[in-house]
């Protein structure tokens, strides 16, 4: 068999691949519509799951970006897939009509868990497991596509909220403001502010974390660099929230008391969230220009 002749039976096999992943996504979205419907309307409620929509889209875009080598041997694992889809749907019928007690948004992250299962296993039928093995980045990316379990989320906000705390407290006494803390409320001359849940940055944390997800996927290949690259979410998030709090409450004192209720301290999150790029920058440069030395000492 010649060359030619393979490479038209590997694109008639891919070209298969993709009507019936396409068509698994289609059907999957018809039947469990309802679903999908809370899961958006979750997602323009709520300041921890603004993000989830854009997830399967960025998903999507790595699969189409990478896609000769994703696709390079396809290879269809049927009884895997369906393995993997039949769990879905039994996660999906235990979290919607079982008799487990899942409630509210725990109710929802299981069965949007569910659709993620079916959508994985689809893509195993269809593909195979090298394809798979090949596109692990985008398939386990979708995992931020569910929302976060509310006793969880509690649990992150306080974890933000604490930490927050601690930094601000350090910055007015670095600064020269006297500042007297209990609990989540930090006390200074003339205003007492409150580290309230609203006020940990969950929101931009996350945003944090999915960009260093990406940049360390497209920029970074060895494994601890990527994960010491990711690890520094937290503290720059918890960094980032501390001055944010600290500078709205200096210009609240010196400058106009409005600062601590106006559109700066609603919609200015995004100049802090810059902020913190800023100081991961210098980080990600020195780890993407190690490993281009690294490959170029390997040539």
């Amino acid at each position: 068999m010649n060359t030619a002749t393979l490479a038209e039976r590997d694109s008639g096999r891919s070209t298969k691949a993709h009507i019936a992943f396409g068509a698994l996504v289609i059907v999957s979205t018809i039947v469990f519509w309802r679903t999908l419907g809370a899961w958006f309307a979750y997602s323009l409620q709520n300041q921890s799951g603004s993000h989830i929509v854009l997830i399967p889209l960025v998903s999507a875009f790595l699969i189409f970006r990478e896609r000769q080598r994703i696709f390079s041997s396809v290879r269809p694992s049927v009884i895997a897939g369906i393995g993997v889809i039949l769990l879905g749907v039994a996660l999906f019928w235990t979290a919607t009509r079982g008799p487990m007690s899942w409630q509210g948004d725990e109710s929802l992250s299981a069965a949007a868990l569910a659709i993620l299962l079916i959508w994985v296993g689809g893509f195993l039928s269809s593909y195979g497991l090298a394809a798979a093995r090949a596109a692990a980045f985008p398939l386990l990316f979708l995992l931020l596509m569910v929302p976060l379990p509310e006793r969880f989320l509690n649990w992150t906000i306080e974890l933000l909220q604490r930490g927050s705390t601690e930094v601000s407290y350090l910055l007015f006494n670095l600064v020269g403001v006297p500042a007297l803390r209990q609990g989540f409320v930090i006390s200074v001359p003339g205003i007492s502010i409150e580290i309230a849940a609203e006020c940990s940055g969950i929101r931009s944390s996350l945003a944090l974390l999915i960009t260093c997800l990406l940049a360390a996927h497209l920029y970074l290949r060895t494994p601890w660099k990527i994960v010491a690259f990711i690890l520094l979410v937290l503290p720059l998030s918890v960094i980032k929230n501390g001055i944010r709090i600290v500078t709205l409450t200096l210009l609240s004192l010196y400058v106009d008391p409005r600062f601590l209720t106006g559109s700066f301290h609603r919609d200015g999150g995004f100049v802090f969230f810059l902020l913190a790029l800023l100081l991961l920058f210098p980080v990600f440069v020195l780890f993407e220009r190690s490993e281009r030395r690294s490959v170029a000492s390997q040539v």
